[in-house]
């Protein structure tokens, strides 16, 4: 007999692990409330690089002198044509989805999924009805939602959630983002392009505050953002907001959760714009999921715990994704590979998760694309390193598309000569990266990329300028 799967949450763990469950012989439910895909597909990771890539075209119609090409007439974003473009986009994907799942006989339950007992779910439809469904191994896949703070709560118009600003039907003439982290950032640069004002408030010393990411990619996007006007205030909170007028007033102190030491002394302590962005943090969606019917509790944060196969701590009930919280990695690549680990665990193989060697792609402008140790990381570990560095501008081809800014940094462990980590910030970085992940997975040494021949003109020759650096066989870099 089949064993009898049930997951709950379509996102991009969810359906991953119904898919690899399938694969494997199981009967397979999938209970999703909303469109499958979750929040990546719909509201997060594809219509942001959706906005993004018009952001870049908008750019490029605008810089279009520079390159012997005449445009007559007005350019202007078309916020209605554009969500018009993204919702048939992510309508496309979530078809894709669904026949990806219909050919593997993956029953699919949309509704509200919770835990009854110890080896029942219920689905809870849009009409009220109920669906009893029996499992042998079950996969909570929920994920999170935008963390709404207190101070300055969502009214979805004018303090906006980083969902409501994938709605917007208009551009803004002004907009503060609260938090630089990698969604206020890639916020702040999409909307900067196509004409906001905006300005980015950073409680922490500097940009993109991650261990992932090394601090100099965050000085130099630093740097490229203040090119673009966009006014960036770190070790800075708001502390509160208010409508006057045709403007949000918003209340500025001094954070008391820097990492700074000695934070400057604020030089405004109020700021008016016509929106506000939440970009700060993720709340888990594990509320009303039942798992007191099962005995498994949560953080008090509501994540779950899991072992390093993604099992909680109720055999046979696994959890993966966002709703494991920030002690994992909250990407969705992440979900989907949790989501292999766990279906093969629950249909009987011995697989273990491994979060040593994951690429980071951030989507600034310029992009960004880590894997592996930052500087910081690899010394706080006590590793004796090197690190070389070389600039986008040193490439022919990023001459020829007048992409010049970015930076290639490499960390070496000086006892095994292995590459332990590497940052990319310039175009196509999040692309790039895949070669460098590769290496840091394989083990491999800077003089193994050195000794590949990279095609010119190419961005991929950064990593090799970079490795013939690291090696001592610099030539351009």
């Amino acid at each position: 007999m089949s064993t009898k799967i049930v997951i709950i949450g379509g996102g991009p763990g969810g359906y991953v692990a119904a898919l690899r469950s399938a694969a494997l012989g199981g009967k397979v439910t999938l209970i999703e409330k909303e469109n499958l895909g979750g929040t990546c597909l719909n509201r997060g990771c594809i219509p942001s690089k959706i906005m993004k890539h018009s952001a870049d075209i908008f750019q490029k119609f605008c810089d279009a002198g520079k390159f012997g090409i005449k445009v007559h007439g007005e350019v202007l974003p078309d916020m209605t044509a554009l969500m018009e473009k993204k919702n048939k986009i992510l309508e496309t994907q979530r078809k894709g989805i669904a026949s990806l799942l219909q050919a593997s006989h993956v029953t699919v339950e949309n509704g509200l999924g919770k835990i009854k007992a110890p080896g029942t779910v219920e689905v809870v439809f849009n009409d009220g009805n109920i669906k009893t469904i029996e499992y042998d191994k079950l996969i909570l896949a929920t994920g999170t939602e935008p963390l709404n703070v207190k101070n300055f709560p969502f009214d979805h118009d004018l303090v906006l959630s980083s969902d409501d600003i994938l709605q917007l039907n208009e551009i803004p003439k002004s907009m503060v983002i609260v938090g630089g982290g990698v969604i206020g950032c890639e916020f702040a640069c999409i909307f900067s392009a196509m004409g906001t004002d905006v300005t980015v408030v950073e409680a922490m010393s500097r940009l993109l505050p991650l261990p992932s990411v090394d601090e100099d990619l965050s000085k130099l996007l630093l740097k490229e953002m203040k090119k673009r006007k966009i006014t960036v205030l770190c070790d800075t909170v708001v502390k509160s907001s208010e409508f006057k007028g045709d403007l949000l007033s918003i209340n500025l102190g001094l954070s008391s959760f820097t990492d700074n030491p000695a934070p400057k002394k604020l030089k405004i302590d109020m700021i008016q714009a016509q929106k506000m962005a939440v970009c700060i943090g993720r709340k888990a969606l594990s509320k009303g999921l039942g798992l007191e019917a099962i005995d498994l509790k949560a953080s008090p944060q509501g994540w779950i715990e899991v072992d390093n196969g993604m099992e909680t701590l109720r055999k046979g009930v696994f959890a993966i994704g966002d709703i494991l919280g920030p002690q994992k990695v909250m990407l969705a690549h992440v979900a989907s590979h949790e989501g292999i680990i766990a279906a093969e665990n629950a249909m009987g193989k011995n697989s273990v998760m491994n979060y040593d060697v994951i690429p980071g792609a951030i989507f600034t402008m310029p992009e960004i694309g880590t894997v592996g140790l930052s500087e910081s990381e690899a010394l706080k570990k006590g590793i004796d390193i090197e690190s070389f560095t070389v600039n986008f501008r040193t490439l022919g081809k990023a001459q020829a598309i007048e992409e010049l800014a970015g930076l290639a940094k490499m960390i070496i462990e000086k006892t095994s000569g292995k590459i332990i980590g590497v940052h990319l910030m310039g175009a196509h970085a999040t692309d790039l990266i895949a070669e460098a992940t590769l290496a840091v997975q394989k083990g491999m040494t800077a003089d193994d990329i050195a000794h590949t021949i990279h095609a010119h003109p190419t961005l991929a020759e950064i990593m090799g300028e970079l490795s013939l650096k690291a090696s001592g066989k610099a030539i351009h870099g």
